[in-house]
């Protein structure tokens, strides 16, 4: 029994990302987020010297290579939390809802 949890925690620490808040951290902690290597992280710092990211498009604007953030979001980048991850898709259809939209055309009409 011991074994099972053992083996269940390292499993599910596996997959835990750490978080790298791009405000605070150093070049060691940004090239610790997959996706960011020595060229990123130095054009991260030398941008977070003119001033503090405000938010993901600011990162974007300022920083060449950034994206829309999502990639660098979910491998455990920050900016000043957790919480201000990028939203993902927001201003797109939910899959789920076009995809009933798309079965009610296809399915006969009941009566």
């Amino acid at each position: 029994m011991k074994r099972g949890l053992v083996a269940l925690a390292v499993w599910l620490g596996a997959g835990a990302v750490a978080a790298v808040d791009v405000n605070t951290a150093s070049q060691a902690d940004l090239e610790s987020v997959e996706g960011i290597g020595p060229s990123l992280s130095t054009r991260i710092l030398e941008a977070r010297q003119r001033g503090r990211f405000t938010g993901w498009e600011d990162l974007a604007r300022r920083v060449k290579g950034v994206g829309n953030g999502r990639r660098l979001a979910r491998a455990g980048l920050t900016i000043d939390d957790a919480a201000s991850a990028p939203r993902f898709g927001a201003n797109e259809p939910a899959a789920d809802a076009s995809a009933s939209a798309a079965a009610a055309a296809a399915s006969p009409a009941r009566r």
